[in-house]
């Protein structure tokens, strides 16, 4: 399905919980975020009534978000649930890494394709004061878990912050020398709890070419411009979504834990899902794709959504 500005939307990133096992500083206040009675938030069933509604509007990918996904109970079996639906190509999950260990089996015999492991920061201590509860040693774990289930290609997720990890620029890339695995470099955005951070923490992703002159440019994927180092087994990724707006490229639509469908992560537009079925859901899918905002405004001014990032799901 097309939406009002000609975009083909068929990727959809469902959230299946607003809760986090981790405090990133970026993301969520340091008390974490009030727990919602369990009633507020959508059922694994309606999770996969609402995402096969999407499949039947044209989404061929799903990705699961938090919020931590894998603090949901019940995951692995709304995965199955998704993997059954006719129609969808891809099932991805994006996660910390902490809780792979006992989940990285569950979630592959149930069909998960795809990981991206978030990581801003290779250094123990650093880890410690940026998650406020994480601790770096079982991310590593739950990466050693995810190969051993068969996850292969995995894909790290870096927030660039000045002054907190854009000395690690060249450990994060190096990575990819050895590795068949994609280090990605996002953009810090301005929303939440970082929305009135210092303008220096806000680095362009061409920083990591200016620190890395060795990198060379590779087919795009996604929103991702992608580059390679000479000889290496992975690959390395720059998302934009500041400096250099993806919009004319998005393709996606997102859904909240509580059943908000949401058609841009910055915008305040949100569709209730929640409580419709049949054609009235895949109605609401529609108008949700067709209202999907031109472009966010972030080079103008912070972002206009008032929830937090483990809000949305990134």
């Amino acid at each position: 399905m097309r939406d009002s500005c000609g975009r083909t939307i068929d990727y959809l990133r469902l959230s299946v919980t607003d809760l986090c096992n981790y405090r990133c500083q970026y993301c969520m206040p340091p008390e974490g975020v009030e727990k919602r009675l369990h009633s507020d938030i959508l059922s694994i069933e309606e999770l996969a009534e609402i995402a096969a509604a999407a499949v039947r509007c044209g989404v061929k990918k799903i990705r699961l978000t938090g919020g931590e996904p894998l603090v949901r109970r019940g995951l692995p079996d709304l995965c199955r649930m998704l993997r059954a639906i006719p129609g969808l190509a891809e099932l991805c999950l994006t996660t910390n890494g902490s809780l792979l260990p006992q989940l990285a089996r569950p979630l592959r015999d149930a069909g998960v394709d795809r990981l991206n492991i978030s990581l801003d920061t290779l250094r123990p201590d650093r880890f410690a004061a940026m998650t406020r509860l994480g601790t770096l040693q079982d991310v590593l774990a739950g990466i050693k878990a995810a190969e051993a289930a068969g996850f292969r290609n995995l894909k790290f997720d870096t927030v660039l912050i000045g002054g907190f990890n854009d000395d690690e620029i060249e450990d994060f890339v190096n990575l990819s020398r050895e590795h068949p695995w994609e280090m990605r470099f996002i953009e810090l955005m301005p929303m939440g709890p970082c929305a009135g951070w210092d303008r220096n923490r806000f680095l362009p992703a061409e920083t990591v070419l200016d620190r890395m002159a060795e990198l060379e440019p590779i087919e795009a994927q996604g929103v991702a411009r992608r580059y390679q180092l000479p000889g290496a087994l992975g690959t390395v990724g720059l998302i934009s979504p500041v400096s250099h707006d993806f919009c004319a490229d998005c393709r996606r639509i997102r859904v909240t834990a509580d059943g908000k469908l949401k058609g841009c992560l910055h915008s305040r537009e949100e569709i209730p899902l929640r409580g419709l079925h049949g054609q009235a859901l895949e109605d609401a899918v529609r108008r949700g794709i067709l209202h999907k905002p031109e472009r966010h405004h972030l080079t103008e001014r912070s972002s206009d959504t008032p929830r937090n990032m483990n809000q949305i799901g990134g």
